[in-house]
């Protein structure tokens, strides 16, 4: 970086993104492009994200701990499996075109949009937390696939796992939350090390967006305690209209 004000975009880009993927996700669709803007190749650039993200999902789980919230074992078992499809997914090469993928991508969050509007409501006093046989076995089995995903680029993927574990699993939007945060900790950092293994990390530029990362991520964190499922779920369709339509109309 060749200017002052880039670490201060850094921080500033950082926080909205930390604040962003703690409480839904899709924060990566702000802090990639950032990035490539300031010169890093895209891979690069992928790999230096993760030094953020990790940093954001500690301060985010520690958090969410901080208000008596977590999901522990629960998120340990679906986080190991996720760490075995992270690991895949960052070694994976995929040869397409940017602009087909984040249009796929776009429809996927449109997509999660509709399931989010017009699934029936689960009232939550009906609420019972299914965490245990079957429904844990299913959690373990899509989140090594959600690993894969996320280990190759995470964009996106915290929209995915909020719902899954709210529908699947009948998690409060809250807990679910804190349970994404947590997973997403643990294959984040073995998606990490394979990028650092084959070098590309700059951890300078890394470091300086995670500052802004982690203040965001605890932040979030305790105001999504505070405010409840109502505020997330608004949270949620918000972000995911708009980066549909960056995604759609804006690569």
């Amino acid at each position: 970086m060749e200017e002052w004000y880039h670490y201060l975009l850094l921080v500033v880009v950082g926080f909205a993104v930390g604040f962003i993927n703690t409480v839904a996700g899709g924060g990566s669709l702000i802090s990639l492009p950032v990035l490539i803007f300031l010169g890093l190749p895209p891979s690069v650039a992928n790999g230096t994200n993760r030094v953020a993200v990790v940093i954001q999902n500690i301060m985010g789980t520690a958090g969410f701990r901080s208000k008596g919230v977590s999901t522990f074992p629960f998120n340990l078992y679906l986080g190991i499996s996720a760490l075995f499809g992270a690991i895949l997914g960052a070694y994976i090469a995929v040869d397409i075109k940017g602009e087909t993928f984040n249009r796929i991508l776009a429809i996927i969050m449109i997509v999660v949009v509709l399931i989010i509007i017009f699934k029936p409501k689960i009232r939550m006093e009906e609420l019972q937390e299914k965490i245990t046989g079957k429904r844990l076995w299913i959690g373990i089995i899509a989140f090594f696939f959600f690993g894969i995903y996320g280990g190759f680029i995470n964009a996106g993927l915290g929209f995915i796992i909020i719902l899954f574990l709210h529908y699947v699993n009948q998690m409060t939007l809250v807990r679910s939350n804190a349970t994404k945060v947590a997973v997403v900790l643990i294959y984040s950092l073995a998606a990490l090390t394979v990028f650092v293994l084959n070098d590309k990390v700059i951890w300078e530029v890394g470091l300086i967006l995670a500052i802004g990362n982690g203040i965001g991520a605890w932040l979030a964190s305790r105001i999504s305690v505070n405010k409840g499922d109502g505020f997330i779920k608004t949270f949620l369709v918000v972000m995911v209209v708009i980066m549909s339509v960056k995604l759609w109309f804006f690569n």
